[in-house]
């Protein structure tokens, strides 16, 4: 018998139906495409249902022969099948359901085996915690019947306590201790996730309910409809709202990361009444840097000119909308946000936890809240471009309305590399839809203050929970989810030597992704943050490492950065559309101090209310 007939027989084969194809049915139905994990003993009978379906889908006429048989199978476009994507570590795994979800906006899903691979999704959970992002969290459990026995890695509530762990950084946390428990324990979950506030849920299964056999054939109840978000806003709140923007005519608006689904009502309404726009640092990226009513970044890493805006004596209403006013948003704090100036609107209540300042608290769909005032307030006389400033692809280009520290360093040919013109080279070089996805620690700084992108929701970071090595792994997934759109992880050398290991997955899958580490040697922020803080100076230095090399011997293709020149050399398009990730290792200044000054502000307990501007 050939190979390809094998195969066949084996699509044919008799096939069982456990609880763990029934999950892998109700993960089809939403419309997942990817589980991100590692395998293990306990996981293992997930990793079995994800195989049947694949062979379920199976189709002969796609095997041509036995070497495309080879390549991954979604590079066939198959229809109705969850594909597998083994990461290097489990937090890796986490950071790339992150990714993908923040990319196609369904839900990530991650999984792990019992004991040490359920713990080591923790910090890739909390990032995804901290930031909102809907993630299904899948681990494997010693079997029921096992439970206080001792068994090799058990995380039972008699051993270490799994579910107790995820407790506190998650929307739903179950142990599933029944097979009739899990089609509603799932159910339940999936509606935790995209609830608001939205965030990761987690299932813990043992082994033997894995396996168990299931009587549901493919009859599931729908659930899709059930993710839908409410669109309603209280009628009293809109009416206070509505009186409280037409008696005060001098307006700004702060946008935070949870105007995401919001931001054309925004951007209309900001155009209708000529309201400057100030952004937090992780709501930049929902936003054309380059539109003519934007002022900047306010809080860490921020511009003078978004300061300056919320200083305006004349100013008499901050309309604060989708952000939790945290210490990063408010540069610790500071009372030029903070103060009874403040209207604060989420559909999330708890972002009201921080705000008892504010004049007014409303709390409802903001599309819907905005599209109110878009009708009911009438236009300015003088109205702005609804067209945004185009941008220059060449010279030193940067919006016109924000103002920059340190802008001459855009522009210099220093060596080593200033890090601000690899951001300018990064402007200059990618198109505008690449996907910027940037680490936590002095790149943070770096592009937050300086990587000016004329195209929404493509600057991506994790500013909640502040992971590093999150982007790494978050690249993957949004390569994955992004249908062929060129992605870019910004990273640090200290980031990289975490989480560098997940670029082998990239090569496994084919993606184009191209990784730039900033390598100056240390663990920047650390060093940076001591010297501004008067602290003793220590731990912060990295050994000697050749990125560019560890890359090659993973697969990868890499090259070293020195100079300018180096830049020019790069056939960048070539890159972007490569079978596999690209790194570019980039030797920047090591003595360039990063704008992270709100920061040390606060980690010298100085306190918020400070009229001196420090980004």
């Amino acid at each position: 018998m050939t190979k390809h007939a094998t195969q066949i027989e084996s699509v044919k084969a008799t096939e069982v139906n456990t609880q763990a194809d029934l999950l892998i049915r109700y993960l089809l139905q939403v419309g997942v495409d990817y589980i991100f994990g590692v395998p293990g003993g306990a996981i293992e009978p997930l990793y079995d249902a994800i195989g049947r379906n694949l062979r379920r889908s199976f189709d002969p006429e796609s095997f041509e022969s036995a070497e495309t048989s080879l390549l991954p199978v979604r590079r066939r476009n198959r229809p109705q099948q969850i594909q597998s994507v083994v990461a290097r570590h489990e937090a890796g795994a986490a950071f790339m359901a992150d990714g993908y979800a923040r990319e196609t906006g369904k839900i990530g899903v991650c999984c792990a085996t019992t004991g040490p691979g359920a713990t080591n999704l923790l910090t890739g959970v909390a990032a995804a915690y901290a930031d909102h992002i809907p993630m299904l969290v899948i681990t494997g459990q010693t079997a029921l019947s096992n439970f206080g026995r001792g068994g090799f890695q058990e995380s039972s509530s008699d051993a270490i306590d799994i579910v107790g762990m995820f407790e506190h950084c998650t929307r739903y946390n179950s142990l599933v201790s029944h097979p009739d428990q899990l089609e509603g324990k799932l159910y339940k979950a999936l509606l935790h996730a995209f609830r608001l506030p939205r965030g990761p849920v987690h299932l813990s299964i043992p082994m033997d309910v894995f396996k168990a056999s299931c009587a549901r054939g493919t009859d599931l109840y729908p659930i899709g409809h059930l993710f839908r978000r409410s669109k309603t806003v209280s009628a009293e709140s809109y009416q206070a709202l509505l009186s409280k923007v037409n008696q005060d005519k001098k307006r700004v608006l702060f946008i935070g990361s949870g105007c995401k689904d919001a931001m054309d009502a925004l951007i209309a309404f900001a155009e209708h009444t000529n309201t400057p726009i100030v952004t937090t640092p992780s709501g930049k990226g929902l936003i054309n840097n380059y539109h003519p009513l934007y002022r900047g970044v306010f809080g860490f890493a921020g511009h003078e000119s978004a300061h300056r805006t919320l200083q305006d004596k004349g100013l008499e209403l901050i309309m604060a909308v989708g952000t939790s006013l945290g210490e990063m948003s408010t540069g610790g704090w500071d009372t030029a946000i903070l103060n009874s100036r403040l209207v604060h609107l989420s559909a999330t209540e708890e972002d009201f936890d921080y705000s008892p300042m504010a004049c007014l608290h409303v709390l409802g769909d903001l599309q819907t809240l905005f599209n109110g005032l878009l009708k009911d307030l009438p236009a300015v006389t003088k109205k702005v471009a609804i067209v945004a400033e185009s941008v220059a692809k060449a010279g030193n280009s940067l919006p016109t309305g924000l103002s920059f520290l340190r802008e001459e360093a855009l522009s210099s040919d220093a060596v080593p590399l200033k890090p601000q013109r690899v951001m300018q080279e990064l402007m200059r070089q990618l198109p505008d839809e690449t996907r910027f996805i940037v680490d936590a620690g002095n790149v943070l700084a770096w592009a937050t203050h300086y990587l000016m992108l004329n195209s929404a929701n493509l600057h991506r970071t994790s500013f909640g929970f502040g992971a590093m090595g999150w982007a790494i792994g978050a690249a993957v997934g949004t390569a994955l989810g992004s249908g062929n759109k060129p992605v870019v992880c910004i990273t640090g050398d200290g980031s990289y030597l975490m989480s560098g290991q997940e670029i082998s997955v990239a090569v496994a899958e084919h993606l184009p992704v191209l990784f730039i580490v900033l390598n100056d040697q240390a663990l920047g922020m650390v060093k940076h943050g001591q010297r501004m803080t008067g602290a003793e100076s220590i731990g912060y230095t990295l050994p000697v490492v050749d990125f560019a090399q560890i890359a090659r011997a993973q697969g990868a293709k890499a090259y070293t950065i020195r100079t300018v020149e180096d830049f020019e050399q790069l056939e960048w398009t070539e890159l972007l559309v490569a079978a596999g990730p690209t790194l570019l290792d980039i030797q920047i200044d090591p003595e360039e101090v990063p704008p992270m000054n709100a920061r040390v502000k606060t980690l010298r307990k100085t306190g918020g209310g400070s009229d001196i501007w420090m980004p």
